[in-house]
């Protein structure tokens, strides 16, 4: 079913403007009529269902709608609103403004449930994927203490932080994977084009080989002889790696290594602390109910680990208890941490202290990757000289050998 876009005079003497749909133009300026309204113009509308070939390509070709869109809308809402213009109205500016198709779609969807009768946290709550629990909660908050533009900046504010700490993990990880990369591949063309081609030098002189010369002329042969093999067995176990992590089994011992593994735990570690502080002094701060707030923090933690000690605070808390109980006995919180967090749950300015200790492992968070990037450069470095320094050794060691012989 198309949709038209309207502008109308209302029986109030108020323009209105928005979209409806119907069969066709006729039939959608029948419906305005009915409602009481005079229709100044109606057209049909871009927004639609997106059934029309262009509008299915354009939506392919600019891929699915990211944080960084739901921030963008958050921001320009925000401003907006606070500029006094209406919701229905700043959703239909932004749609209008949005050149992201499938974000489009989104915006328009959301102004029609708002038409609709729907409160915009009930319409947001529709598409999960693009706005979280914390989004739909603290809009909700929001629209029940009539703070909506303070708490959209707050919104956008904490979506902001955690898409600049994204690209900090993301980063620090991308280095280390490049050298490795490369490494792998110097490895593989080292041992199936560089090799074979001593192999004739060789052929005859194998008791004056040394024994990494013979191990490497094997691992030659074997690869060039079964890479197919070898591909394929790479690509069936690099496929069944990433379908374990996707099990939660699998998942929980990722997250698990996470925190174990020497170089990267302390990093992981306050990315996971600074994550689930904010996200949760952000909701008590918003008025979010404590066991929802809890039950937010935990799903948006991103640690099965941490996942599991919101759990056990939830359930604590729900039995009448502190926070804190739980905390000190799971022991996944630093104790300075808990304390902190005792000291601000008793005060009553828990929020507050909560914000005050996510900045701080943010900051620590930003020190970690500095460390295990400055870390992680000379050991690869060193793991990829070590590689080809000891194929060239294998290499060059027996032609030495065979010059002095021949002499």
């Amino acid at each position: 079913m198309p949709n038209y876009r309207y502008q109308v005079r209302s029986s109030s003497g108020q323009v209105q403007a928005g979209v409806i749909a119907a069969d066709n133009a006729a039939t959608a300026a029948a419906i305005l009529r009915n409602q009481g309204a005079h229709v100044l113009s109606l057209n049909a509308s871009n927004t639609g269902d997106g059934n029309s070939l262009s509008e299915r390509l354009r939506e392919l070709n600019s891929g699915k709608p990211t944080q960084k869109h739901v921030l963008d809308f958050t921001t320009q809402l925000a401003v907006m609103v606070r500029a006094g213009i209406n919701l229905r109205a700043a959703l239909d500016g932004i749609a209008e403004q949005t050149t992201h198709a499938g974000f489009k779609k989104v915006v328009a969807q959301l102004k029609h449930d708002v038409e609709g009768g729907k409160q915009f946290s009930e319409a947001i709550a529709k598409h999960p994927k693009l706005f979280n629990p914390l989004y739909v909660n603290m809009v909700r908050a929001s629209e029940m203490s009539g703070s909506f533009s303070k708490m959209l900046d707050r919104i956008a504010q904490y979506i902001a932080q955690q898409i600049e700490t994204r690209k900090m993990v993301v980063g620090a990880a991308i280095y280390p994977a490049i050298i490795g990369g490369l490494a792998v591949c110097v490895t593989v063309f080292l041992l199936t084009f560089v090799l074979p081609k001593f192999a004739d030098v060789f052929r005859g002189k194998e008791d004056i080989l040394p024994w990494a010369t013979k191990f490497l002329m094997n691992l030659s042969r074997f690869m060039v002889e079964n890479w197919y093999i070898l591909l394929g067995g790479a690509a069936a176990g690099l496929g069944a790696l990433y379908a374990f992590t996707r099990t939660e089994v699998g998942s929980f011992w990722v997250d698990k290594l996470k925190l174990s593994v020497p170089i990267v735990k302390m990093m992981f570690r306050s990315l996971y602390i600074s994550r689930s502080l904010q996200t949760m002094g952000q909701l008590i701060n918003a008025g979010v109910p404590m066991l929802d707030t809890i039950a937010i923090t935990g799903d948006i933690s991103g640690n099965q680990i941490f996942r599991g000690m919101w759990r056990k605070v939830h359930a604590s808390v729900k039995q009448g208890k502190k926070i804190t109980q739980p905390l000190m006995q799971n022991q996944v919180l630093p104790r300075a941490v808990v304390q902190m967090i005792s000291a601000g749950e008793e005060s009553g300015k828990l929020g507050e202290v909560l914000d005050e200790i996510a900045v701080y492992y943010a900051k620590q968070l930003k020190d970690h990757i500095k460390a295990v990037t400055g870390m992680i450069e000379p050991i690869m470095i060193l793991m990829m000289g070590t590689v080809v320094g000891f194929i060239a050794m294998a290499i060059i060691l027996p032609i030495f050998k065979m010059s002095q012989i021949v002499k």
